[in-house]
């Protein structure tokens, strides 16, 4: 029976799967499969398999955000993917980083909203040791500038960008400071949902991304979104399967 969602059926997916959030990056990352083919789109889940060594992955976009996140998973964790990875990008948070380095996630504050209908408050949404270690010792053999540590996800875009206009600014502006003196690298908008799903469904979850600008008070323009630095982040997370798959993880 397909997926209500993600309109996909048993057998259409194998064990591993990307995941970006724009169905428009599916096919770049895509091509860095073997015999990638595109298999479903609908509403804003867009699909393609391919194959790692052998081993078949899948690219799903998630859409933005943890609603729709939480959504796509469900559904691929019933497909029986084991291991989900996802690729996206942030805004840095500390002053060293830079436009295009990589961040591989090993924890995420959960500052949203859908990780909390999931798990109490106090539960960490933390990655896989197995998945962080891929990432990581991928982006070290490849060279990748990129910085290992926790991230801020968030639901409100426009609320950590342009946090004067709201009413609340004050507590987001103490809430900002707070996290990024605490030693939060990036700012998204998924991980801490992914994160959470996987350890209550039981599946292997991690994260890289590509830094595309700084957030929060006093940000840089948003970026031209067809000349972002993601290929990087791609590599090492494909990287990442490929060392998982040889290890017979999952």
């Amino acid at each position: 029976m397909r997926r209500y969602h993600l309109q996909l059926d048993d057998g259409e997916v194998g064990g591993y799967a990307l995941l970006p959030g724009d169905p428009g990056r599916c096919e770049l990352i895509a091509r860095s499969l073997d015999g990638a083919r595109h298999v479903r789109s609908n509403r804003e889940f867009t699909t393609y398999a391919g194959s790692v060594d052998g081993a078949p992955v899948c690219v799903v976009s998630t859409g933005i955000g943890g609603p729709s996140a939480a959504i796509c998973m469900e559904e691929l964790a019933s497909l029986d993917v084991h291991t989900m990875i996802r690729i996206g990008t942030c805004g840095a948070l500390q002053d060293s980083m830079q436009s295009g380095d990589a961040v591989v996630v090993h924890g995420a504050v959960r500052d949203d909203g859908t990780s909390h209908r999931y798990v109490p408050a106090d539960y960490p949404a933390i990655a896989d040791l197995d998945v962080v270690n891929a990432l990581r010792d991928c982006a070290i053999r490849l060279g990748t500038k990129h910085r290992t540590g926790i991230v801020l996800s968030t639901d409100s875009f426009f609320g950590q960008r342009d946090m004067e206009r709201m009413p609340v600014a004050a507590e987001l502006h103490a809430r900002w400071d707070a996290w990024v003196r605490a030693g939060c690298i990036a700012v998204e908008m998924e991980c801490a949902t992914v994160l959470t799903v996987a350890s209550v469904r039981g599946v292997r979850a991690g994260a890289v991304l590509a830094v595309i600008d700084r957030s929060g008070p006093g940000a840089e323009p948003m970026p031209d979104p067809q000349q972002l630095p993601l290929q990087a982040a791609i590599d090492v997370a494909v990287g990442a399967v490929r060392t998982l798959v040889a290890a017979g993880a999952g």
